[in-house]
């Protein structure tokens, strides 16, 4: 007997043109539809004249619905199984059906399309080699613990509720304030807004936006290695050190450098000259705008 196959079909995440031809054709030949909210979904067949029946999938039922799906299936049937938008089983529920189906020997096939992790990670122009994604992040108190003691050094990306977003971008921005980010609200749809800047910046943006509340949000944080943190910051603190050496001896970059190493045998002469090297690059460009 032939075993029928999952599909694993994304749908948009708010624009329908963002469905592809493959999903729609898909969801119009498998026998059932498997839909985390049977009324949302319908809406959704309805535009694209869809006429597949369609049973309930969600968070609450997966296990007992799941195996009557993988019965079904293995009678034969096709099942596609569907998320309210975007790609099942990221931050929604599916992956205990797509196990239980797989440990049958069922065939599962990922049907693809949008994904808001990926579409926010596409505008976020910082260099994505690696991520780090983490859904939904803890709230309350729980989220201030996350904050404080998070190590990342890579890029994130986490989803926010429009009603929290304010809170969780000030807890992030009492932390961490020259943090860059993309800030990505509800994308492909109405509200549709794209924030780039610090953690800082990013919080002045939203609270002077009266939509803000409107849409959800995927966050993507650019989180530089600790070591290059820790560089840059004591950098910045050997240029300063070595101007207030120049002003206090009334000396010349040279010597104050000099001065500085005799009185901090632990900072290296590399360390010194490259903050002479900064010093004098950003003298000349204050020298160039002025001129």
């Amino acid at each position: 007997m032939k075993i029928g196959t999952l599909y694993i079909v994304a749908t948009p995440i708010g624009n329908l043109e963002d469905m592809t031809p493959r999903a729609v054709r898909i969801l119009s030949e498998v026998d059932v539809i498997a839909a985390e909210d049977t009324r949302h979904s319908r809406k959704l067949l309805n535009f694209f004249g869809i006429k597949t029946p369609l049973i309930s999938c969600h968070e609450f039922n997966e296990e007992k619905k799941g195996d009557f799906i993988v019965s079904k299936i293995l009678d034969g049937e096709d099942i596609a199984l569907i998320s309210d938008a975007g790609t099942p089983c990221i931050s929604d529920p599916g992956y205990k059906l797509v196990k239980m189906a797989a440990d049958t020997g069922v065939n599962v096939v990922p049907i693809c399309g949008v994904s808001a992790v990926t579409a926010a990670l596409s505008v976020s122009g910082f260099n994505i080699s690696s991520f780090t994604f983490l859904g939904f992040l803890p709230r309350g108190k729980e989220l201030k613990k996350f904050v404080e003691n998070i190590s990342y050094e890579s890029i994130i990306v986490f989803y926010e509720s429009p009603k929290r977003i304010k809170e969780t971008i000030k807890i992030f921005a009492d932390s961490f304030p020259d943090t860059e980010i993309c800030l990505c609200n509800d994308i492909t749809k109405k509200f549709e807004k794209i924030y780039r800047g610090t953690f800082s910046e990013v919080q002045n943006y939203i609270s002077i936006n009266e939509n803000v509340e409107k849409g959800e949000y995927t966050c993507v944080v650019k989180f530089v290695k600790i070591e290059e943190a820790k560089n840059n910051k004591e950098a910045v603190s050997y240029q300063a050190l070595l101007l207030d050496t120049m002003i206090k001896n009334d000396c010349n970059l040279k010597d104050a450098a000099k001065l500085f190493h005799e009185k901090n045998r632990s900072v290296s002469k590399k360390e010194i000259y490259s903050a002479m090297l900064s010093l004098k690059k950003f003298a000349l460009q204050t020298f160039h705008n002025q001129s």
